[in-house]
């Protein structure tokens, strides 16, 4: 069962049917739309500000959500994917983006609306990728646009597939999860 903690008088708040992996941890102040799934060794720490992730969105193995204190915040789009081992420190991603495995974006950086970061790049702080382009490299650097379209279907398509694996788990009565509120 993953480990829900609350902190500083904050508690995780998890949308419904949201997909929990049994190593993932969410801490404090996290709110997590509907139809997520947070992978194995995943962690949301909402202990220094706050954390807001949309519908359907997947994070994937590995990655670690963090803030800083009273300075950045974190808040994810709808059907965003955020792939393997991926950092996110204080960013804003929009709807339909996609973070690429063993990507870093840092503190203050904003990634449009079905902007792609390509795999191990480094998106560094305040930089602001804007919607339907592709950036890669380290430091991440503009590449090309991309066709709104195929970019959105791309990243829908994704999300799908993680919303359809993380059925598999809920099937066999493991990660699925009812929403989670704090007492009030």
């Amino acid at each position: 069962m993953a480990t829900i903690e609350s902190v500083r008088g904050f508690t995780p708040r998890i949308g419904k049917d949201c997909f929990l992996a049994s190593t993932a941890v969410i801490v404090g102040d996290v709110i997590m739309g509907n139809e997520c799934s947070i992978w194995y060794n995943t962690v949301l720490r909402g202990d220094v500000n706050s954390i807001r992730i949309g519908d359907r969105v997947n994070i994937q193995d590995g990655s670690v959500l963090h803030t800083l204190y009273q300075k950045s915040t974190i808040e994810i789009g709808n059907d965003v994917s955020i792939g393997h081992n991926v950092v996110i420190h204080g960013a804003k991603i929009h709807d339909y983006a996609l973070i690429g495995m063993g990507s870093i974006v840092m503190d203050d950086a904003e990634v449009g609306e079905g902007a792609l970061v390509a795999a191990g790049s480094v998106v560094l702080s305040r930089t602001k990728i804007g919607a339907h382009e592709l950036w890669a490299g380290c430091p991440a650097k503009f590449v090309k646009m991309v066709e709104p379209e195929k970019a959105k279907e791309m990243n829908i398509k994704i999300a799908g597939n993680y919303l359809m694996y993380s059925r598999w788990y809920g099937e066999e009565g493991a990660g699925a999860t009812d929403p989670i509120l704090p007492e009030e």
